[in-house]
């Protein structure tokens, strides 16, 4: 059974006090989360004694940068029961929201297809799809919400028709935080042959995610939101549709080779989604994150939750 006050201790910013003298209380963890000192080490660690770039040379450093990276990765995968080559690291949900619209939407969206959303999405999960509607010619659809404000199959199957290509929910919304029947809604969108795309950043932290019991196409969530740094992130996709999408950007580290005809080629993913140097100490903080919350475990967090709901509507 996990120690909630040895849990606590782990926190430095819990372990001060407010501008008033009374021990902080801080209840905006949809927001972003306090990070352990354990995660703060593992950044730190990096600054500190594995300094290098991944990817870039065959020394000592840098090959052990690139243990780290794919352990991370082994965890991440781990963590939300996916492949390996299916975890692509992105600077968070927003932008690997837009790593999906843009790098699958664009490529596959035409003149009056449609994408269903709802209502209760976060702007990164609407604003990316306007601007590939605007380049496309394609369309938003809004699926209804029940009188609770929920979305539910029934209500995708309101508005989903032949001209569906992506069914783009938030598995738990940030407002209302419904659990949404994600699996009920991919299952009626692979039925339509549309694909599912699923902003986790919600959800990921607070309940066990099986990206493959589901059958989801596209699941993204953010370091930040699960005791992890910011500016880390990760996009996870079916390996086919991952082979299927262009890169968001370009640089090096995501090519085989280029020549000045302009021939190119790209590595497999999820290489060619990653250009450029990556946050590498934020990878770190991120594997360090997901270790944490495995060892408090994902059922007592979300048991917890469900307590303090409880105790805030009672009192």
């Amino acid at each position: 059974m996990y120690d909630l006050n040895k849990i606590r201790s782990q926190f430095p910013m819990l372990n001060g006090k407010t501008m008033q003298g009374k021990p902080l209380v801080f209840l905006d963890n949809a927001s972003t989360t306090f990070k352990p000192q354990c995660v703060i080490d593992a950044m730190d660690q990096y600054y500190l004694e594995k300094n290098s770039n991944s990817h870039r040379g065959d020394y000592d450093l840098c090959f052990d940068m690139d243990q780290q990276v794919a352990k991370t990765r082994k965890e991440i995968a781990n963590f939300v029961n996916c492949e390996i080559n299916e975890v692509v690291f992105t600077a968070g949900t927003t932008m690997s929201l837009n790593l999906i619209a843009f790098g699958y939407g664009l490529r596959h969206l035409k003149k009056d297809d449609e994408i269903i959303l709802s209502i209760a999405e976060h702007a990164s999960n609407v604003l990316p799809w306007y601007r590939v509607c605007e380049l496309t010619g394609a369309k938003v659809v809004f699926a209804p919400l029940t009188e609770d404000g929920r979305i539910t199959p029934e209500n995708v199957k309101k508005v989903i028709s032949k001209k569906t290509k992506i069914v783009s929910l938030a598995h738990s919304g940030n407002v209302l935080g419904y659990v949404c029947d994600i699996k009920g809604i991919a299952k009626v969108a692979h039925e339509n042959n549309a694909i599912c795309v699923v902003d986790g950043a919600q959800s990921v932290p607070h309940i066990k995610t099986d990206f493959k019991d589901l059958d989801i196409d596209f699941l993204c969530f953010s370091a930040h939101k699960m005791c992890g740094p910011t500016g880390i992130g990760a996009m996870i996709g079916k390996y086919k549709l991952l082979e299927d999408m262009e890169p968001f950007q370009f640089g090096g580290g995501m090519n085989v080779n280029f020549k000045p005809s302009g021939e190119k080629s790209y590595l497999e993913p999820p290489a060619k989604f990653e250009a450029g140097t990556q946050n590498l100490s934020a990878i770190m903080g991120f594997g360090e994150a997901v270790r944490f919350i495995n060892s408090i475990g994902v059922d007592n967090i979300h048991q917890h939750e469900i307590e303090l709901k409880e105790y805030a509507l009672n009192r």
